[in-house]
């Protein structure tokens, strides 16, 4: 194992292991709440072999740890204004998003002959909220399911969609066999990545954490020869660099191939922030794509604030559509969220929308959708990219500027 960056007169840096300047404070609550989590941590790194942990595994722990991660437990996560929240997803800027993904889906559903919908971490309810009533007025008699692993947001997705409790449906587990439509808006940046870097020599390394205790973070990064399984999946896909750093995320390649095994007919709309592989591993992409988020502010330390931030990694969309191939689907389309929203009817619902007679609600839509669309905002960073089984492009969102070839 190797040393914490900085070590070595030679030595590339591995990520800062300090607490960014600029951050809103830690509430007390907050506080006691991450030092419990870095108790569970620090357990997890005692018990691993040789006190190093796998960066994929300290993510999967510092998110999802039952009672303790970042999405299991009772943190605001969500939101559009300071300070609740630490980031804001399409979905709870404006309603617009879901009545035209609505149009989407609807057209899946007809071509399909089915009226199921399962959404995967479905956040505070807010895509459902827009999304069901949408499908009612378009004359789908909808059944809407939820996957979601926070049982604090389970149960404020059940307060928020109360109208349309007989529509909705949690499930404990993935469905042996689904027909229908799947949506996953901002879940696969979220599936625990694994780190990996070329040291000065060439030699492929593969990052984790080992314990700095009594200090601030009692974490500090560490590194190890990669091995075969990473070796090979990394080699597929760029050549060394050294000095390189960046992430790849295997569990989300998995997940993608098990889609393949239980959706029977239908298609899952993926959407989500990132790039083909050829652009995620740019050469000038030379420290990956790993961020945090904390009351709406973003960095890339993510040994600090355990448990109360969120910690992402953009997309490798061709490693997701490759991973849908070998579980046996289709890829059916692939285009920028601006493109996707344009096909899918956006002047359509926005023009309904400059109906209304409030003069405020009408320009924070406008607001809001701009944002939406906007090349120097989400239009262009998010991408939708379509895969099923029988069913027949072109789909409604990519009759136009369909990027397939790109992957």
């Amino acid at each position: 194992m190797n040393p914490p960056a900085g070590s070595g007169p030679a030595a590339f840096p591995l990520p800062p292991d300090t607490m960014p300047s600029g951050l809103p404070p830690v509430d007390a609550d907050s506080a006691a709440h991450s030092r419990d989590m870095e108790a569970h941590l620090l357990q997890r790194i005692a018990m691993a072999p040789g006190g190093f942990l796998p960066f994929e595994q300290w993510m999967a722990q510092a998110l999802y740890a039952p009672g303790l991660g970042y999405y299991a437990a009772g943190n605001t996560k969500f939101g559009a204004s300071l300070p609740a929240g630490d980031f804001t997803t399409a979905p709870e800027m404006t309603p617009v998003f879901g009545e035209v993904l609505a149009r989407q889906v609807a057209h899946v559903l007809q071509m399909t002959g089915t009226d199921a919908v399962l959404e995967f971490g479905a956040g505070t309810g807010a895509l459902a909220a827009s999304l069901i009533p949408a499908l009612q007025e378009l004359g789908i008699d909808v059944k809407y399911h939820i996957l979601e692993v926070s049982a604090d947001l389970a149960e404020r997705q059940a307060q928020r969609l109360a109208p349309w409790a007989s529509a909705v449906q949690w499930l404990d587990a993935l469905p042996t066999a689904f027909k229908g439509c799947v949506i996953a808006n901002e879940v696969l940046d979220a599936m625990p990545a694994a780190l990996f870097r070329w040291n000065e020599t060439g030699e492929l390394m593969e990052l984790g954490v080992q314990a700095r205790p009594g200090e601030t973070p009692p974490f500090s990064w560490a590194e190890r020869p990669a091995g075969a399984e990473l070796s090979a999946a990394i080699g597929q896909r760029m050549p060394a660099l050294p000095g390189y750093r960046s992430e790849i995320n295997l569990q989300a390649e998995a997940w993608m191939r098990q889609l393949g095994s239980w959706l029977e007919a239908g298609v899952a709309l993926l959407i989500d922030y990132g790039f083909p592989q050829r652009e995620y591993y740019h050469p000038q992409r030379i420290t990956g794509t790993l961020m945090c988020h904390f009351r709406h502010h973003s960095h890339d330390q993510a040994l600090v604030l355990a448990g109360i931030q969120d910690i992402t990694a953009h997309v490798d969309f061709t490693a997701m559509a490759d991973a849908a191939l070998e579980g046996g689907l289709d890829v059916l389309g692939y285009t920028n969220q601006a493109r996707f929203l344009l096909n899918a009817g956006l002047p359509e619902v926005l023009q309904n929308h400059m109906n209304a007679p409030d003069s405020t609600a009408r320009q924070a839509t406008l607001s809001a959708v701009q944002k939406l669309v906007s090349e120097a905002e989400m239009g262009e960073l998010f991408k939708v990219l379509a895969v099923g089984r029988g069913v027949e492009p072109p789909l409604t969102g990519f009759l136009r500027g369909d990027k397939r070839d790109t992957l």
